[in-house]
């Protein structure tokens, strides 16, 4: 039997938040990265814990980007947003974002439908 092969086209790729942000007084973003996975620590460790979260703050870039990643946009309409926001201080455009969302995706800050 032949196996399908099948590649994702990450323009067409819906990336969706995967964990809990907040932003700052100047509208940027910073991630909440819990400092455990593990089910037994997550419930009994966590909630005692005075900083919980690792903070990851994004730039204005990233911020804008992560604030579009809202499970309805895919990459490419976030991809015209980010050109028509910043002009050419993005470019190149898909590049950065390809690096950014494989950053993103590798920590499990987003998962893509």
């Amino acid at each position: 039997m032949e196996k399908e092969n099948k590649e994702a086209n990450l323009l067409e790729l819906i990336p969706v938040r995967n964990i809990k942000w907040t932003a700052d007084g100047q509208g940027k973003v910073i991630l909440l990265k819990p400092k455990f996975k593990n089910k037994f620590c997550v419930k009994h460790i966590l909630p005692r814990m005075k900083r919980p979260f690792y903070k990851v703050k994004l730039d204005e870039m990233g911020s804008f980007f992560w604030k579009n990643c809202d499970g309805e946009k895919n990459v490419r309409e976030i991809a015209r947003l980010h050109r028509e926001k910043f002009g050419d201080d993005a470019e190149p455009v898909l590049d950065r974002i390809c690096l950014f969302l494989q950053g993103l995706d590798r920590n499990h800050f987003i998962t893509f439908k």
